[in-house]
């Protein structure tokens, strides 16, 4: 197949090879009907920019990647899609990296892996720490996801996990919660979110004027449903009473689900669940979960603000943004679904 060239765009679309080739690099000066009209003949015809030309010409890719621990996660997923949207309204492509946590992979990124391919990273490290992500030298522009522990060099886009927990647990207190656990704390943790959460889910119990209870936060070996679901048997086994649950996410919490179907507690009559993420897997689970519920829109979009400008040429102080979350309400802890009082 004969490779479509600029010229050829330019000859459907009636227009200087200049006029085209300012819509494919998005200058501002465009009108919206001419970058219309030239967008048209591009899709008719399936025209691709030479990378390698585009950088030689501008010194920018019109790419940028995104580094983050698990592709099959449903979290993960599910902001992938928010930001490659929010990506191409900006006019740049998505290449998405997984790195499966692993430290050397994560370091890859931030060294040298993408030079030259790209001209941004938004990066959701998992292993490394604060100081360590400072010292690396980075020739890309940089923009960090999640909850650990950032430096102040670099910008940061996240949640206040801890208030997010607080109201989780607020909103189980209301519904005539009283042992209310956590599930769960998960051995050789380093990604900063849990300990942030169990934090939240603490200052909550308090703030309600209860004692925290260490037999009502669960351990879990690893970040798997099964795991959770085992945890949660276990602690049902052990005589370990408790009417409302906060999940670490919504793996974890349906895992819960099926632990305590098995057991044949009712949710949300017997025990009442919160999970983590307001993901699609929480919207179908049995019943629907109500979750705490990032909102990953904002996230997306306010990490590619942040990533576009330092492309743009910003150098300074590294910006730390928290976007809004809010819980979703649904059948596993509904409204006005108060704790069955003959358990």
């Amino acid at each position: 197949m004969k490779k479509v060239r600029l010229a050829d765009v330019a000859d459907l679309a009636g227009v200087s090879m200049k006029t085209v080739s300012n819509v494919v690099h998005n200058y501002p000066h465009v009108t919206p009907e001419m970058r219309r009209k030239v967008q048209q003949a591009i899709d008719d015809l399936g025209y691709r920019p030479n990378l390698t030309a585009r950088r030689l010409a501008t010194g920018k890719t019109g790419m940028i990647a995104l580094a983050i621990p698990e592709i099959d996660h449903p979290y993960f997923s599910e902001l992938s899609r928010y930001i490659a949207e929010e990506a191409s309204r900006l006019g740049y492509r998505v290449i998405v990296e997984q790195t499966l946590s692993n430290p050397e992979a994560e370091r890859a990124v931030l060294n040298d892996r993408e030079a030259g391919l790209v001209d941004g990273v938004i990066f959701h490290p998992v292993r490394m720490q604060s100081m360590e992500v400072a010292r690396l030298q980075r020739d890309v522009p940089v923009v960090l996801l999640g909850e650990s522990t950032m430096p102040v060099t670099a910008d940061h886009v996240m949640i206040d996990n801890v208030v997010a927990a607080q109201e989780g647990v607020r909103h189980l207190v209301g519904e005539g919660r009283r042992r209310i656990a956590f599930l769960g704390m998960v051995s050789g943790d380093t990604t900063g979110s849990t300990d942030q959460r169990l934090l939240g889910y603490q200052q909550g119990l308090v703030d309600a004027g209860m004692t925290p209870d260490p037999d009502l936060v669960l351990s879990v070996s690893d970040f798997t449903p099964e795991e959770s679901s085992r945890a949660v048997a276990h602690a049902l086994a052990s005589g370990v009473a408790f009417d409302g649950l906060v999940c670490r996410d919504d793996r974890f919490a349906t895992g819960a689900l099926f632990a305590l179907r098995q057991a044949g507690v009712q949710v949300p009559r017997d025990v009442a669940v919160v999970g983590w993420d307001d993901t699609e897997l929480g919207r179908w689970a049995s019943p629907p979960l109500t979750s705490i519920a990032p909102d990953k829109r904002e996230l997306a979009a306010t990490a590619l603000a942040l990533l576009r400008e330092r492309i743009d040429g910003y150098h300074g102080i590294g910006r730390h943004r928290i976007v809004s979350h809010a819980l979703t309400i649904r059948e596993s802890a509904p409204l006005g679904a108060p704790a069955f009082q003959s358990r």
